[in-house]
């Protein structure tokens, strides 16, 4: 079976395939689950019946908490409605890691919070997004100049920093 990323869906509609990511978010109705999965790619819907699935892994799937780690099966259909226009029809569901306490809801959070939580803060949609469009400003800016022959280099920065005894490691002009 293909590992995908949900940037790939919509080359495997109509395929049975897996993928290995992160639970982003879910909700129940009766015997069906809506599962917002998540990627380095991406987010995409993922809908698990019990009737499909059986009583034990759907009891599974109702136990996994936002940011658990999981592998997922299913079948990619086209479907306008869910985030990105396609959908993983699920067969299996398995978790990998459970996240315990996660301290970043689908709610909001104060700056001082989320600067404290940093590294989980940039799971977020916004933040997500904003490195995306970071990365491709930088990439072009990078191919501009290495096509005109330039060549790019780190010189050192220099930050004020209070060593042992406040005094001044070295000074500079």
């Amino acid at each position: 079976m293909t590992r995908v990323y949900i940037e790939d869906f919509k080359d495997h509609v109509g395929e049975e395939v897996e993928f290995a990511g992160w639970l982003f978010n879910s909700r129940r109705s009766g015997k069906l689950m809506f599962l917002i999965l998540r990627d380095g790619s991406g987010i995409a819907q993922a809908v698990l019946s019990k009737k499909d699935v059986g009583e034990e892994m759907f009891e599974v799937a109702k136990n996994l908490t936002q940011e658990t780690s999981l592998i997922a099966r299913g079948q990619v259909r086209e479907d306008e409605r869910a985030p990105g226009g396609y959908e993983l029809t699920l067969s299996h569901i398995e978790q990998v890691g459970a996240s315990v306490d996660y301290p970043i809801a689908l709610k909001e959070h104060g700056d001082a919070f989320l600067l404290d939580n940093r590294h989980l803060w940039l799971r977020s949609r916004k933040q997500w997004a904003v490195l995306r469009i970071r990365h491709e400003v930088s990439t072009a800016i990078r191919d501009f100049f290495n096509g005109r022959g330039f060549i790019a280099f780190d010189t050192p920065i220099f930050t004020p920093n209070a060593v042992e005894g406040t005094t001044t490691l070295f000074s500079t002009d």
